[in-house]
C-alpha cells in the first residue's frame, strides 16, 4: 500500500534526482574572487569541482564539473556519518562485554575470561578500568586463566596485520586501522620534559611489564622545532611478553610536549594494560592474552555501553577522526541483515551504502569506498553525490544531530581558525578534507538573507599542490555567505 509517508518520500527522491541532473540551469563560471585565488595558487579551474544548491529543495544555482568522479578526502565522512545515523538511529550504542564459563568462588575465578569487542569507537583505558572495577566489585580478585579477546563482530578480525602502510607516518594516530576491540586506539602516550641538563620521558598510558629506555639528548633548537630531530621509538617484545621501548633523538632545552603513537602489537598492548589496571585495583592475574570467541555456554558478567552514535559523529566530523569513522562504516555492515551474505564486513557496509543511495534517488555510478574515512587513495565520489547526501540529511528527522556534528566556521573543529571575522563566521557548518593531492569542503552555509545552502567544492590535482587551494575554498564559503555577490 502506498502510504502518504512513502508517497512523500518518493516525491522528495524524484525531486532530488531531477535537481541533480539539471546542470544547464545553473551558473558554471567560477566567481572571479575564487578563480583569482586559484590562479594565484598555481591551480586551474578544471582542478575544481563545485556545486551549490538550496539546502532543502530547489535546483542548483551553481554547477561546475559536479558530476566528475574525484577523490573526496575526509569529506567522505559525511557519507559515513549520515548514512549510519539514518540506518542505526542517534541512540545506537556499541557494547563491550565480559563473559565467563566459570563462577567466582572465594574471590577467585578458575577459567578463562572472555572480553568481547562490540566496536566501541572510543574504548579508552578509563572505560576498560571501569569494566575491571565492576568485576572487582562482584568479588573477583584472582583470575587463574587466560583472557580471551573476541573480535568477531567484524570480519576479518585483525585487518591491521600485514596491511600496507598508507604514508611515511605509520605510527601516527590518524593511520590506526581499527578492529572490533580497539582499546585506547592502541595509542601509547609519552610526556617529554626537558630542563637545561636532562630530558625526562614518561609513559602516560597505564602499562605493566614495560621497560622504557630513554636515550634522548638535549639540543639548543627552538621548542617549536622539536619534531625535526625526533626519531621513531624502537619496540621489542620478549618471549615473556615484556615490552621494551627505546626513545632516541634530541629534544630542545626547557621545553615540553606530549606524543601519542601507535607502537605496540595490539594483543600485547591490551594484555599489558589489563595487568596494570588490574594491579591498581588490587587484583592478581595468572594467564595470558589469547584470541578466540565466546563459547555458547559462557555467561555474561558485565557490559559497558558506549556513547550514543549522535555523540560519536560529533567527534568524527569536528575532528576528522579516521579510526572512529572506519569503525562506524564497518558497523553499518555488521548491523545489517545482509552481513551474513559477505565474508568481509567492509563489503557488507558498501552494499548498505549503495542500497541507501538507490532508496534516496542518488546514482552510485563511479562511487568507490575503501574504508569510510576518506583516508584513502582509492575513494571516489562526485560533488553531485555528496550534495545529494547533504540534501537528504537536510530534510531528515536527524538533521539537528547531523548538523551539530559539523565544524562551525571560525568556532570549532577543523574550521575553528578559518574565516574568522568574515560573514561566514558562525554561519556555516563545513566538513573539510585534505590529502596531498586533494583539498575539499562540504556542508551548509547560511547567507545574509538567512537562506541555507548546500555547498560542495573539491580540488583534485595530479601533484601535491592541492593545499595551495585552501584560500580559494574559503572564498567559496565567504562568497556564498555574502549572498553570492
Amino acid at each position: 500500500m502506498l502510504t502518504p509517508k512513502i508517497f512523500t518520500a518518493i516525491l522528495l527522491n524524484l525531486g532530488l534526482a531531477y535537481a541533480l541532473t539539471q546542470p544547464v540551469m545553473a551558473q558554471d563560471k567560477l566567481p572571479p574572487t575564487v578563480e583569482n585565488l586559484l590562479i594565484k595558487a598555481g591551480l586551474q579551474k578544471q582542478h575544481m569541482q563545485m556545486l551549490v544548491m538550496p539546502a532543502r529543495e530547489g535546483l542548483p544555482v551553481f554547477n561546475h564539473q559536479s558530476d566528475k568522479i574525484v577523490s573526496p578526502a575526509s569529506t567522505l565522512k559525511l557519507l559515513t556519518s549520515f548514512i549510519a545515523l539514518d540506518q542505526l538511529g542517534p541512540n545506537f550504542r556499541w557494547k563491550t562485554q565480559i563473559y565467563s564459563e566459570a563462577s567466582i568462588q572465594n574471590q577467585q575465578l578458575r577459567g578463562n575470561l572472555y572480553l568481547k569487542g562490540g566496536a566501541d569507537p572510543n574504548l579508552t583505558f578509563d572505560k576498560l578500568s571501569q569494566l575491571l572495577r565492576s568485576l572487582r566489585q562482584q568479588g573477583l580478585r584472582d583470575i587463574v586463566g587466560d583472557i580471551v579477546l573476541d573480535r568477531s563482530y567484524f570480519q576479518p578480525t585483525r585487518p591491521e596485520i600485514n596491511a600496507p602502510i598508507f604514508d611515511e607516518n605509520p605510527s601516527a594516530y590518524y593511520n590506526v586501522i581499527p578492529d572490533a576491540l580497539l582499546v585506547h586506539s592502541n595509542i601509547s602516550g609519552f610526556a617529554i620534559n626537558a630542563d637545561t641538563s636532562t630530558v625526562d620521558v614518561k609513559l602516560t598510558t597505564p602499562m605493566d611489564n614495560l621497560l622504557l629506555n630513554n636515550q634522548m639528548s638535549l639540543s639548543n633548537a627552538p621548542c617549536s622545532e622539536w619534531k625535526n630531530s625526533w626519531q621513531a621509538p624502537q619496540v621489542t617484545i620478549t618471549e615473556q611478553t615484556q615490552i621494551n621501548i627505546t626513545v632516541r633523538g634530541t629534544f630542545p632545552k626547557n621545553c615540553q610536549t606530549n606524543v601519542y603513537l601507535n607502537l605496540i602489537e595490539r594483543n600485547n598492548f591490551i594484555g599489558s594494560m589489563i595487568r596494570a589496571l588490574w594491579k591498581e585495583l588490587g587484583g592478581n592475574w595468572q594467564g595470558q592474552i589469547v584470541d578466540g570467541t565466546v563459547p555458547p555456554t559462557a555467561k555474561l558478567l558485565l557490559q559497558k555501553d558506549s556513547e550514543t552514535l549522535a555523540d560519536t559523529i560529533r567527534i568524527i566530523n569536528k575532528f576528522s577522526d579516521n579510526a572512529m569513522a572506519r569503525i562506524l562504516f564497518l558497523t553499518m555492515g555488521a548491523e545489517s541483515p545482509i552481513a551474513k551474505n559477505f565474508a568481509d564486513t567492509s563489503q557488507a557496509a558498501n552494499a548498505v551504502v549503495r542500497d541507501w543511495f538507490a532508496r534516496h534517488g542518488i546514482v552510485d555510478s563511479g562511487l568507490v569506498i575503501e574504508n569510510g574515512s576518506g583516508l584513502s587513495r582509492l575513494d571516489r565520489i562526485s560533488a553531485q553525490q555528496l550534495a545529494g547526501i547533504l540534501r537528504v540529511a537536510a530534510n531528515s528527522n536527524w538533521y539537528p544531530e547531523f548538523a551539530t556534528s559539523l565544524p562551525i566556521v571560525g568556532i570549532d573543529g577543523s574550521m575553528r581558525s578559518r574565516l574568522k571575522a568574515s560573514m561566514a563566521e558562525a554561519k556555516a557548518r563545513i566538513k573539510t578534507g585534505y590529502l596531498k593531492n586533494v583539498m575539499a569542503i562540504a556542508g551548509y552555509v547560511r547567507d545574509v538573507q538567512d537562506k541555507d545552502w548546500i555547498v560542495v567544492a573539491i580540488i583534485n590535482t595530479d601533484e601535491q599542490a592541492a593545499s595551495k587551494g585552501k584560500a580559494a575554498l574559503d572564498e567559496v564559503i565567504n562568497w556564498l555567505a555574502n549572498g553570492r555577490q
